[in-house]
This record gives C-alpha cells, sequence and structure tokens, in this order.
C-alpha cells in the first residue's frame, strides 16, 4: 500500500498565504510572510471575545470548532461553558502557546500564579511557575518549543520573564509603532492617562492623528511587507487598502481612531495593549474573560475540554462526521483563500454543521467574501444576518477589522 504522505507545517502554510509566482513581486512577499508566519505572530488575538460569545450564543451541549491564534479566546470561550472546542493553527508556535495555556489553567497553583504568567507576562518568576508546575505537564513537541531556543539564544519560555507581549511579529510591529510615535514627539502611552472619552478623541486628533500624514508614514505602509506584523499577508493587504477613500493609510487612521476613542479606555483591554504595552492595573481592570478572577474556576475546570491541533481548519473539518458542529470561528483566514479555498473550506463547514450552527468571522474590508465565490447551492444553506452582524462590529473593542459577519445554519435549504 502506497503511503500517503502529511504535508509538512511549511507547506500547509504556504498553501494558506502564496498565490504568486515565486518571480513575481506578489509571490515574494508571499513567501517572504510564510516564512515568518512559522514563528509567533499574534502573542494576543486581536478579535474581541465577548462579542463572540454574543454572537455564538454557546450552550452546554456546543461543539465548537476555532482558529487558535494566542488562544485567549479559546480560553475566553471556556467561561460560556461549551462541552467540546477544537482549536487549529497553522503555526506550530501558536499550538504550543494554546497548549502553555491549557496545561497552566488545569496545574498553577492557582489565579495569582496565572496572572503573573499570562496578564503581567513579564516576571522571572514565571520561569520557576513553568519549570515546577506547567513543564512537567506538556507533551515533548510543546515541551521542546518552550525549552528551545529564539534566534538570541534564549530559551523561549523566559519571554514570560521579560515581557512576553512584546513578542512575536505584533508585538515588534507596535513597538516599532511607538519609535515612530516618539520620532515625531507622540508616547502613545499618554492616550491612557485620558480620563474621557472626549480627551481620548482631543489626544487622538492633536497629537497621534498628524502622524498619519507625515511623508515617512505614508512611505512605510506603502510597502506591503511593512504590515506583516499586523498579520496581514499581501492578498489582505489589497482589501484593506481598497476600504478607504484614503487607501491604506485611510484605512489604518480610522481603525486607530476608533481603538483609541471608540470605548472609554476602563472598558479596553485592546487599546491598553496597543496603546500601553501591557493590560491596565487594578481589581477592576478591563481584561480578556480568561485572566479575570472571577473566571479562573470556569477556565480551570473547563480546560481539559480543549484540543488543539496544528492543521488548516478545512482539512480538520473534513474528517470529522457530518452535524458534529454548532459553532465556527474562522477569524480573518477568508481573507487569504482563493476561491478553490473558500469553496472547500464552506462545503465542509456545511457537510458538518447542526442545524441552527452559527459561523462567525471579520474581514479586513466592510464586505463579506462569500457573495460571488462561493456557489449559492452552499450560502442557500444558510442565513446571512446582516444587521446582527453590523451591531456586532460597532460592538467590537479591538477596532481594527471592517466587518463582522454572522451566518446561521438553515433547518432546510431554500
Amino acid at each position: 500500500m502506497a503511503m500517503i504522505e502529511t504535508p509538512t507545517v511549511g507547506a500547509r502554510i504556504d498553501g494558506a498565504v502564496i498565490r504568486n509566482t515565486a518571480l513575481s513581486s506578489t509571490g515574494l512577499l508571499e513567501r517572504i510572510f510564510s516564512a515568518a508566519f512559522r514563528g509567533l505572530v499574534y502573542p494576543q488575538i486581536w478579535e474581541d471575545p465577548v462579542v463572540d460569545m454574543k454572537a455564538l450564543d454557546l450552550k452546554p451541549t456546543d461543539t465548537l470548532v476555532t482558529i487558535a491564534s494566542g488562544s485567549c479566546n479559546v480560553m475566553s470561550y471556556l467561561t460560556a461553558n461549551p462541552q467540546h472546542i477544537v482549536a487549529v493553527d497553522l503555526s506550530p508556535a501558536h499550538v504550543a502557546l494554546g497548549k502553555l495555556k491549557l496545561a497552566a489553567a488545569q496545574h498553577l497553583p492557582g489565579h495569582t500564579a496565572f496572572s503573573n504568567m499570562f496578564r503581567h507576562a513579564n516576571l522571572k518568576s514565571n520561569i520557576a511557575l513553568y519549570e515546577r508546575h506547567i513543564r512537567p505537564h506538556l507533551d515533548p513537541q510543546t515541551r521542546a518549543y518552550w525549552d528551545g531556543r529564539d534566534l538570541t539564544g534564549r530559551r523561549r519560555i523566559s519571554k514570560f520573564a521579560r515581557g512576553f507581549y512584546a513578542t512575536g511579529l505584533l508585538g515588534r510591529f507596535i513597538s516599532v509603532a511607538h519609535g515612530l510615535g516618539k520620532v515625531y514627539g507622540v508616547d502613545p502611552r499618554e492616550l491612557l492617562r485620558m480620563d474621557s472619552v472626549e480627551k481620548q478623541r482631543e489626544f487622538f486628533e492633536t497629537r497621534i492623528a498628524p502622524v498619519f500624514e507625515s511623508r515617512s508614514f505614508r512611505t512605510l505602509t506603502s510597502l506591503r511587507a511593512s504590515l506583516f506584523g499586523l498579520g496581514i499577508p499581501p492578498a489582505q493587504y489589497e482589501a484593506l487598502a481598497g476600504d478607504a477613500e484614503d487607501g491604506m493609510i485611510g484605512a489604518l487612521r480610522s481603525r486607530t481612531e476608533r481603538l483609541a476613542c471608540g470605548f472609554p479606555l476602563k472598558d479596553n483591554y485592546f487599546a491598553w495593549q496597543a496603546f500601553g504595552r501591557r493590560y491596565q492595573s487594578g481589581d477592576t481592570a478591563s481584561l480578556p474573560p480568561y485572566l479575570q478572577s472571577e473566571s479562573f474556576a470556569a477556565v480551570r475546570s473547563n480546560a481539559k475540554r480543549v484540543r488543539i491541533v496544528n492543521e488548516s481548519i478545512t482539512a480538520m473539518l473534513a474528517a470529522r462526521p457530518a452535524c458534529s458542529v454548532d459553532a465556527f470561528v474562522l477569524l480573518d483566514a477568508q481573507d487569504w483563500m482563493t476561491d478553490r479555498q473558500l469553496c472547500e473550506l464552506w462545503a465542509e463547514i456545511t457537510r458538518t454543521a447542526t442545524p441552527g450552527a452559527r459561523v462567525i468571522y471579520r474581514t479586513a474590508a466592510s464586505a463579506s467574501p462569500l457573495p460571488g465565490r462561493v456557489p449559492d447551492g452552499i450560502l442557500d444553506k444558510w442565513d446571512y444576518r446582516e444587521a446582527e452582524s453590523l451591531k456586532f462590529c460597532k460592538q467590537d473593542r479591538s477596532a481594527i477589522y471592517g466587518g463582522f459577519h454572522l451566518h446561521v445554519r438553515r433547518e432546510q435549504a431554500r
């Protein structure tokens, strides 16, 4: 019997990102992005889990399938008490991060230790917590990842003693953005001193907005590779740039404006990470649900319900029985996909969805990528909830996406 080769990690990521030949400029950028994505991209996920859980309406009997990314939302979904979560990601680093969080939730002494590890993420004592309570419970591959060394020669786990949220492509991109602001005399951390939305807006308009009009910023963001740190591949760059009158500058300015002054700072931990490089201090701080003290018991109890795998979501669904998934979270992955990949994904989603199943995803531009690209024979089996989608988009505190989309599986096709 012939052996069936399992695609390598690199091949799976290449398949998700690369659309053009290596000799083209776009093809070269796609290959650079693919190589970068094999390491850690998102130390923190940038989709609002509170909005997700409202849209998904999770029940104790539900099976949820989601893309893992930084696994903040995977952990937060546990507070809604679903029966089972399957999280997938093409990046081995993201898989290792998710498994680290699950082991930590189950085996650290309590919420204080868990908070030190993943809220503060910059304490030397975190290494001792890892060695004593987490490391013995990791599978060999995950343990090898965190014990392994990065390009600086330091163990990867040491990032939790040095400031984990400043690492990864996204963390480094935010550091560069802070540095660029300081070149123009703006310290983004000053925004966090504002005590009202009105003052937040004034600070944005007078201090931050002028940076977007600078020649150097326009030059920088005209280079598609400059936004790889946001996890934006070449295909998504075009969608984002085409969604604003002033192209990429306009899109970035409007998203930053909403992040800076769309919500009170006391309610928006995304703004604290973007402008302060940390979570807010204090017992009443805005935090992801999984880091809130009142949620720790549920997170610890339910962590065993999660399975994280290094695979594409389409391939994982193809191995599942029909009518076996109640909720799907696609993040913004569809912005990366070709027509063929979208059709294959939605064929599997439709096959595995239970009646009434819900699918949510975000897009760089405001419009859904599905009409005209996925066959009507598939889409007719779903209700697109336009009004609810617009409502949830406005509520999303991460503020960086143009669209939030909700589809609900019909009991019967039209």
